[in-house]
């Protein structure tokens, strides 16, 4: 098995270290309220099916949510902390489903109730729409556009992320009933799709990347085009990333693993500050990536395929990131910097039969968040169409 995942002692060992607390604090930890205390106990007794079950009983996207869910949700809250060491309960469940889900296990197939929804975005959020749908006997047809399932996740690098398991997980949704996915895709009036459809969910992502408004700006590579087509820029030597969340830690990662002798994250903010966890932290840290916080891009200036930039000395003033004034410094030659500060979602169109749900609705979220908002947007559109 891949190293991504626990062998069958690690796996052993981390069953072995649930206190089967009465109180499930880790279950109120996750978004989706799914009970590792239960499948622990389950696959401690060696009862696989059944801890499989509860894991899919939640979580549709199992495998996907195991191999990269962050630990401040269940794994923050396991009581084991307070002796040696938490469980790791992401990694856990993303072995069980890995070692022991076994095809066509979801034998449920749902009584249509004649009705039909339109889902645009195969993300985690569209996904789990489609999911809680057919449970309730929708037909799906969901619309994406790109050429593969998964929408955002597609950007997180196979290291972390095999699109095999989203594959993975997309096989046991739609073995459910009548879902299918229109691939290249891009709905621009979700308004039409009522002509057909019952109703429409929209699960798009953040669609607008978010500006620096800085002087040589349309020099920067967005992180959306890096991270979907990589090898493009296998022979970038030299590399900068402006951010500090999961998305500039992914770039981070790609970059050095294509090759790049010199990588750096530019974060304003103090390294206790990161948007990621310590893990993804000391993996960077590991692979002697550069991380310099308190600093911001200034500007960009471009000449004969080099890039030099300005960067300025930042502090935190109640809760603001400001600027130290005569901060400014020249710095050397790159061959490329990458912008992963974020991205925007386009304004929702109103209309009662036409929901949103995932990063569209809530914002930059994790995959378990966006899975939660697409269970709920899918139970608000049924409550709308009974």
């Amino acid at each position: 098995m891949s190293t991504r995942y626990l062998s069958k002692l690690q796996l052993d060992a981390e069953l072995n270290k649930c206190l089967n607390c009465k109180a499930s604090p880790c279950m109120h930890a996750c978004p989706v309220k799914c009970s590792p205390k239960e499948f622990i106990e389950a696959a401690k007794a060696k009862d696989y099916a059944s801890a499989i079950q509860t894991i899919v009983h939640n979580n549709p996207l199992g495998h996907t949510c195991g191999l990269i869910c962050p630990e401040h949700f269940c794994v923050k809250a396991c009581m084991r902390a307070k002796i040696d060491n938490p469980i790791n309960i992401p990694l856990v469940q993303a072995t069980l489903v890995k070692m022991f889900r076994e095809k066509n296990h979801l034998s449920d197939i749902f009584e249509a109730n004649g009705k039909k929804i339109a889902i645009v975005g195969a993300g985690p959020a569209g996904l789990a729409a489609a999911w809680q749908l057919l449970q309730l006997g929708y037909e799906i047809k969901i619309f994406e556009q790109s050429s593969a399932v998964g929408g955002a996740l597609n950007l997180i690098p196979d290291e972390r992320l095999p699109h095999a398991a989203i594959e993975d997980d997309w096989d046991d949704i739609r073995q459910m009933g009548q879902a299918d996915i229109v691939y290249d895709c891009k709905i621009d009036n979700p308004l039409e799709l009522l002509d057909e459809y019952d109703g429409v969910i929209m699960a798009v992502g953040e669609q607008n990347m978010i500006q620096l408004g800085i002087k040589g700006e349309e020099y920067i590579t967005p992180y959306t085009e890096y991270l979907r087509y990589p090898h493009r820029f296998m022979n970038k030597q030299k590399v900068v990333i402006v951010g500090g969340g999961n998305v500039a830690a992914d770039c981070a990662t790609t970059a050095h693993n294509l090759g790049a002798k010199e990588v750096t994250m530019l974060v304003r903010r103090q390294l206790n500050h990161l948007r990621i966890d310590k893990k993804e932290l000391l993996n960077l840290l590991d692979k002697g990536i550069n991380i310099m916080p308190n600093t911001r891009l200034t500007a960009v200036k471009k000449a004969d395929d080099v890039l030099r930039f300005k960067t300025c000395s930042t502090y935190i003033e109640e809760g603001q990131c400001l600027d130290i004034k005569g901060s400014d410094v020249e710095r050397g030659e790159v061959d490329l910097i990458i912008k992963a500060i974020g991205s925007v979602a386009d304004k929702p169109v109103q209309n009662e039969k036409i929901i949103y749900a995932g990063d569209c609705k809530i914002g930059g979220s994790t995959v378990v968040e966006a899975i939660a908002s697409g269970i709920d947007a899918a139970k608000i559109i049924h409550s709308r169409l009974i």
